[in-house]
């Protein structure tokens, strides 16, 4: 069974993913020693190798077997009670109480 060639997006994060943690490694442990820089290429190698293949294949998305739904589908209508009416009093209009 061959094994499906690295995507571009799987090489770019899995490269990146290298250099920068090689660089911090060497930076936060100020390791100069031959085997010391060895071993934080190696896990940097490693890192790197990690993220590239748990980068998402294009196309590896599974179908949805139910259809997606509107969220309006599940609203029940508002009820707005009718405004309530405002008369004047006495047989005054609106106009003569401000006067």
């Amino acid at each position: 069974m061959a094994m499906p060639r690295p995507t571009a997006a799987q090489f770019a994060y899995g490269s990146c993913t290298v250099i920068f943690s090689t660089l911090a490694m060497l930076l936060l442990s100020r390791t100069s020693s031959g085997p010391g820089v060895a071993l934080i290429a190696v896990a940097a190698l490693a890192l790197g190798l990690l993220v590239a293949m748990t980068v998402p294949l294009p196309g590896s998305r599974t179908a949805t077997a139910t259809p997606a739904r509107r969220p309006a589908d599940d609203r029940e209508p508002v009820r707005v009670p009718a405004p309530a009416r405002v008369s004047a009093g006495a047989g005054e209009s609106t106009r003569g109480r401000a006067a």
